[in-house]
């Protein structure tokens, strides 16, 4: 498929970018050398490649792919095009149990923090889906009560925020922003094992996906159960936006933006968009992590701030263009 080759250069070109710029640029020749014949580069080379700038470009294609893969699976399942694991509340939950980690338990271990950001996604989602339950589950019920969820917990990081230790509430400010700048091989390792399950099994449900597009009733009468649906893909989303926030903190707009564009690209037919929509996830993140530490180097924006420069105003075109469409 053309619009995937296209793809796939990008991410090429955007890997080699990554891994040739930053605060000691690397020639194009000495790059050459190393990709080639690691072994012939000098031992710095080999540190600045291998150790720091090609773990963070992979991590950054990881956390990309599984934002846009969440933001595609969110809006469908919800049938709202504004939809994502954000808006859901799951990156709220994330978001409040690595606050409270950080500065309610300010001498927990550090390798602690993806693993309570992760089971507060997971905590959110099941309070979400149990309080939308009413002999069932609908779209409506589970978007309000994840905005106002999603609102109860972002007061109360807040909270947490205002009264914490000001050396504490800074390290959670720059978790929150949002930043792949402490990447290395073992969370590049565990996030694409922890992936590859849940990405596969929804790019195998994709005929389930078209189903569920339609209205309850058109779905249930193709023969499929709906609400066994929904719940499955909900927690496929969790597993996938809560490693994604694990690994990388909150980056936003990236579900949002990425399904968006490919729906433009390839149509609505999940088989192709879940794929594309995941390498435009990859390169949305990968360019944003370039552009963040390079605008204005040595010193480096998040991640997560550049895609929030991106997005919100791709928001405004979105609730623009729809506009005039009934509520």
């Amino acid at each position: 498929m053309r619009i995937v080759t296209v793809l796939l250069a990008t991410l090429a070109g955007l890997a080699l970018a990554s891994l040739a710029l930053g605060d000691v640029t690397i020639p194009v020749h000495e790059l050459t050398r190393a990709i080639v014949n690691p072994a012939a580069a000098s031992p710095d080379t080999q540190v600045i490649l291998l150790e720091l700038r090609l773990p963070r470009a992979l991590l950054s294609l990881l956390v990309g792919m599984a934002l846009a893969v969440a933001g595609t699976v969110a809006q469908t399942v919800m049938r709202n095009p504004l939809a994502e694991p954000g808006i859901l509340g799951i990156n709220a939950g994330a978001a409040l149990a690595a606050t409270l980690l950080i500065v309610a338990l300010p001498g927990a271990p550090t390798t602690l923090l993806p693993w309570a950001s992760f089971a507060g996604a997971g905590a959110m989602a099941t309070a979400i889906y149990t309080l939308s339950w009413r002999n069932g589950t609908s779209s409506l019920r589970i978007i309000l009560i994840g905005i106002g969820l999603s609102s109860l917990t972002g007061a109360v990081t807040t909270l947490l925020t205002a009264f914490g230790d000001i050396r504490d509430v800074q390290r959670a400010m720059i978790w929150l922003a949002g930043s792949v700048y402490d990447a290395d091989w073992s969370k590049v390792r565990l996030l694409a094992l922890w992936l590859s399950g849940p990405l596969a099994l929804i790019w195998l449900g994709a005929r389930e996906l078209d189903l569920i597009r339609f209205r309850d009733d058109a779905a249930r009468s193709l023969g499929q159960r709906v609400n066994l649906m929904r719940g499955l893909t909900i927690l496929l989303c969790t597993l996938i936006s809560g490693a994604a926030v694990a690994a990388a903190g909150l980056i936003g707009f990236v579900g949002l933006i990425a399904p968006h564009l490919a729906r433009r690209l390839v149509g609505p037919a999940h088989i192709r968009l879940i794929p594309v929509a995941a390498l435009t996830g990859g390169v949305l993140v990968m360019a944003a992590d370039l552009l963040g530490r390079t605008v204005i180097a040595p010193a480096q924006l998040p991640a997560g701030l550049v895609t929030a420069l991106i997005g919100a105003p791709f928001l405004g075109y979105l609730l623009w263009g729809r506009r005039h469409v009934p509520a």
